[in-house]
């Protein structure tokens, strides 16, 4: 009889175990599934800006065309984000493009006509739009991060996140130089 209640109790610590391993597992592939589709949030916010950006330039290009700096500035700042991979360089390609960004918007603020125009107009409305996804889409991913690092790190987590290959996510940081207002000369 005593050994049945042992063999019980150990059947039931073994369950509980592997109740305990499912859960925590499923949790943590949840919360990283969470941090991936925030990164593709971002990335498809990203894109879209990128991709307004040409018709934007073009459009600038014809009232400023002696500013032809900016121009590429906008343009080399573009290719960098096309080619970035990892979180990091997205981030600071992100920063880069920004600062060009900033920069070709303070150029058409010299030009009235060019402000008057309905099709800047609409460009730089669908721009505002997008940056504010962009910056609501970027908090939401280093939320996602935080919650899934924090789980990773800590107690009961820990003991399966690591041999399982649960590691830190990297959190999406503004570059030093996206901190500072763009210089623009004339």
């Amino acid at each position: 009889m005593a050994l049945d209640m042992l063999l019980i109790g150990v059947i039931g610590v073994i369950v509980l175990v592997v109740l305990f391993l499912i859960f925590a597992f499923n949790g943590l592939v949840s919360l990283r599934a969470r941090v991936d589709n925030a990164w593709a949030q971002i990335d498809v916010q990203l894109t879209k800006r990128y991709e307004l950006v040409p018709n934007l330039v073009e459009t600038v290009k014809g009232y400023a065309k002696h500013e032809k700096e900016v121009f590429e500035n906008v343009t080399k700042a573009r290719s960098a984000w096309a080619g970035a991979q990892t979180v990091g360089e997205k981030a600071k390609a992100d920063a880069s493009f920004a600062g060009a960004l900033k920069s070709l918007i303070a150029v058409a603020e010299n030009y009235p006509q060019l402000r008057a125009n309905e099709q800047f107009k609409l460009l730089q409305e669908q721009l505002d739009g997008i940056e504010s996804k962009v910056a609501y889409a970027r908090q939401f991913y280093n939320d996602s991060v935080l919650e899934y690092n924090t789980r990773i790190q800590t107690i009961p987590d820990a003991i399966i996140a690591g041999p399982l290959g649960f590691g830190p996510r990297e959190y999406f940081k503004a570059e030093e130089g996206a901190r500072e207002a763009v210089k623009v000369k004339f």
